[in-house]
C-alpha cells in the first residue's frame, strides 16, 4: 500500500491497534445492529440487542412475524424504535421470503445484486447495506459514514461536497480490495473521528494524521 489513504491506515493502525469491529456473536446480529445503530450511539444498540437476546428473538423468522409494537418496545433503547422496528422487520422479511431465512444462501448471492436487494428494502440506505455486506457477508464494500467524510475532507483528500458514492470510490481506489483492510479502516476512521477529528472542533494536537494536513491547515467547508 503506497497511497495517501494507505499511509493514513498504517498510522491509525499503529496508534489504535486492531478494532475487532463489528462486535457481534453472529452475522444475523450484525444485520440487526446495522439497522439499530442508525442515528444513535453503539451503547444504546447493545442494550436493545441484549433485550432481543434475552427474549430469544435473535432469529429471522421470529423477528419477521413478531408484533411490531412488541418489537418496538424491546428495541426502545436504540431510539426511533417504531421506525427501526419497521425497518428491521422489512429486512428480516427479505431474508425469510427471498432466502428461506438462510444467511448462507443470502450471502452466496452475487454481492452486487444483493446490495441492490438490500437497497430496495424500505429504510435500508447505502451505509447500512454496505455494513451488512462488509461485516456480515464478508464482502469488500467500503462503509462510508460521517466520520469518514469529516476526516478525509478536513485533510483535503476529498471535497466537502463529495457524496457517498464519490467518497466510497475514492477510498476503494486508495486501498487494497480486501475485506480485512476495509473492516479495520472504517473502524479506525471512527476512532480518530471520536478522539481527534471531532464534529465541532478538531483536536489536531497528538493526532496520528496531524502532519498529513495540507500546509494551509485543517480544511473547512467555507
Amino acid at each position: 500500500m503506497s497511497s495517501t489513504l494507505s499511509e493514513a491506515y498504517n498510522r491509525l493502525l499503529q496508534r489504535y491497534g486492531r478494532q475487532g469491529w463489528w462486535p457481534a456473536d453472529s452475522p444475523l446480529e450484525v444485520m440487526v445492529g446495522a439497522v439499530l445503530v442508525q442515528n444513535t450511539a453503539w451503547r444504546n444498540v447493545e442494550r436493545a440487542i441484549e433485550n432481543l437476546r434475552e427474549a430469544g428473538l435473535l432469529d429471522a423468522r421470529r423477528l419477521a412475524k413478531l408484533h411490531a409494537a412488541e418489537l418496538a418496545e424491546l428495541i426502545r433503547p436504540a431510539g426511533y424504535y417504531r421506525l427501526k422496528a419497521a425497518r428491521l422487520q422489512n429486512l428480516m422479511r427479505l431474508l425469510v421470503e427471498r432466502y428461506d431465512a438462510s444467511l448462507e444462501r443470502m450471502f452466496d448471492a452475487d454481492p452486487h445484486l444483493l446490495r441492490d436487494e438490500l437497497l430496495a428494502v424500505k429504510g435500508i440506505g447505502r451505509e447500512t447495506a454496505d455494513a451488512i455486506l462488509l461485516y456480515a457477508a464478508n464482502q469488500p464494500f467500503f462503509v462510508v459514514d460521517a466520520y469518514t467524510h469529516r476526516v478525509l475532507a478536513r485533510h483535503g483528500w476529498i471535497d466537502f461536497e463529495a457524496d457517498y458514492d464519490a467518497l466510497q470510490s475514492h477510498c476503494t481506489s486508495e486501498l487494497p480490495n480486501d475485506v480485512a483492510v476495509y473492516n479495520e479502516m472504517h473502524a479506525l476512521l471512527v476512532e480518530v473521528g471520536k478522539t481527534h477529528c471531532t464534529k465541532k472542533q478538531p483536536l489536531c494536537e497528538g493526532c496520528p494524521l496531524e502532519d498529513m494536513l495540507p500546509s494551509s491547515g485543517v480544511q473547512e467547508p467555507w
